[in-house]
């Protein structure tokens, strides 16, 4: 299944590089998004490298979760895709 980056996780004064907030198709709500916590989630960079993550919470009512990777991810990944497995 395939994901769509939304944006990185901030707060109010500062930005989290290694957490993203992913939407997932077909998945509108809470009870949903907890079926996925604990999968895993893989980027792959247009050169070709990979840097792997988890999905590790729940982000608000309407079906976004949280991932977080191993690396901080670059500004190209808002917007891309992710693998979800």
């Amino acid at each position: 299944m395939e994901a769509t980056v939304a944006n990185f996780r901030k707060s109010m004064h500062a930005q989290k590089n290694n957490h993203m907030v992913l939407y997932l198709p077909g998945v509108t709500s809470r009870e949903k998004a907890k079926s996925m916590i604990g999968k895993g989630v893989v980027w792959k960079s247009p050169a070709g490298k990979e840097i792997k993550g988890k999905i590790s919470q729940v982000h608000g009512n309407k079906g976004a979760v949280r991932a977080i990777f191993e690396k901080g991810m670059p500004g190209q990944a808002v917007g891309g895709r992710v693998l979800v497995s």
